[in-house]
């Protein structure tokens, strides 16, 4: 999370000493190979819920999302796919060090955390138990034990008392070289999510619906913010990435964004906010089939497709209250609606095909060629709001936003 999010530790690599086992690891490849919860559950005999704990378990460690929903499916994420080398190599070490045939064909990876294996290897390099613990802060009864939980996870000695000191035996020697390999894999993908945190704590994320084209009032608005923002924080990065309305406020609990520019006015009571802007709607459609409206809708939106976005937008809510207001329940039956998440693709198939759309006016005015235009009533209109947490950090920030897009707003 930006801005010095307080409490959590400048370095991630040791967020993984009491949380990551190999078992973890080898699942969360077995679900990147798979390409799901439930295919990696089957190939590896766990439940899916074991397999979904691991990968949540995974994501929190090294604070990169794996997994993003695509229709019915999970794909990997950018920066999962960014680290799917490093995670399979981490794996089949994993699945070596464990050793044995049976264990690696059913799967039945042992949860062998990899603090243990950090502590095998720093007490076969020391050769003492006591000064071990006595240099990690921990009382040697408790490393004993954790030692002694680990040779029953691998299923051999680890170490035997010598006069002077402890010495390994042959297993231990031998798996020294597996252990050293999967620690430092490790610590390439925890330096990496290191290095993303570390530009995370100087960003801003700013999510946004999609704008109507480069001379929208979205698209000048967001200019114009990013263009003041660099401006004024020129240390604090901005970034922005659009989708829809609904995919915003899952963003902002998530956590994915810290501030929203919404198209709707309402939004969940868990965030504060600011009304930018309110835009009037128009129907959109070619010249010739608009002229024929004499007052009544009715005949033309139940004889002409009409392209809206999803039901994820605010915009889609409008357009479906006003065809809700203006049409009866059997008429809207005989409405033909065709869904597109993309607006250019919309105003084209407005300019060059015939459909009919709801749209704010003052953008569909800036777009080159523009269609024809029924203005709606007043009651239909545009919101945009920007959006953010409930907390100082965030709405300090949230606020700045608002001063600037209200300030590019009035200059364009």
């Amino acid at each position: 999370m930006p801005k010095s999010e307080q409490g959590r530790s400048t370095s991630l690599f040791e967020a993984w000493v009491d949380i990551v086992d190999i078992a973890t690891i080898v699942l969360v490849d077995a679900t990147l190979r798979e390409g799901g919860i439930r295919r990696a559950a089957k190939h590896s005999g766990r439940p899916p819920s074991s397999v979904s704990a691991a990968v949540r378990r995974f994501e929190q460690t090294i604070s990169v999302p794996l997994l993003r929903r695509e229709g019915a499916m999970l794909v990997p994420t950018l920066e999962a796919q960014a680290r799917i080398a490093e995670i399979a190599e981490a794996a089949e070490t994993a699945r070596l060090l464990v050793g044995s045939h049976e264990r690696q064909r059913t799967g039945l990876i042992p949860p062998v955390s990899l603090a243990a294996l950090d502590r095998f290897v720093k007490i076969a390099r020391n050769g003492s138990i006591r000064s071990v613990a006595r240099m990690l802060g921990l009382g040697q009864p408790q490393l004993t034990r954790q030692m002694a939980g680990l040779e029953r996870h691998l299923g051999y000695r680890l170490f035997e008392r010598a006069y002077h000191g402890m010495v390994c035996t042959e297993e231990a020697l031998a798996v020294i070289p597996l252990v050293e390999k999967l620690l430092q894999s490790w610590g390439r993908l925890m330096r990496a999510s290191d290095d993303r945190f570390r530009r995370d704590a100087t960003t801003w994320r700013l999510g946004a619906v999609m704008p109507l084209g480069p001379e929208s009032e979205i698209a000048r608005m967001l200019a114009a913010l990013t263009a003041a923002w660099h401006a004024a924080r020129p240390r604090q990065h901005l970034f922005i990435s659009s989708t829809t309305a609904d995919e915003l406020i899952a963003g902002l609990k998530s956590r994915r964004f810290d501030a929203a520019l919404l198209d709707v006015a309402d939004f969940p009571t868990e965030f504060e906010g600011r009304l930018v802007s309110e835009t009037p709607l128009a129907l959109a459609g070619a010249a010739a089939t608009l002229s024929e409206i004499s007052g009544d809708f009715a005949h033309l939106l139940c004889t002409t497709p009409i392209a809206v976005p999803s039901a994820k937008s605010g915009l889609r809510r409008e357009a479906t209250r006003f065809l809700e207001d203006t049409l009866s329940e059997s008429e809207r039956r005989r409405v033909t609606l065709i869904e597109v998440d993309s607006i250019p693709v919309i105003i084209n198939l407005v300019s060059h095909h015939g459909y009919l759309s709801i749209l704010p006016e003052s953008s569909l005015a800036r777009v080159h060629r523009p269609p024809a235009m029924i203005r709606l009533a007043p009651a239909y209109k545009q919101s945009l709001t920007l959006v953010w947490p409930r907390k100082a950090l965030w709405a300090q920030a949230g606020e700045a936003m608002f001063r600037m897009m209200k300030s590019g707003a009035a200059r364009t």
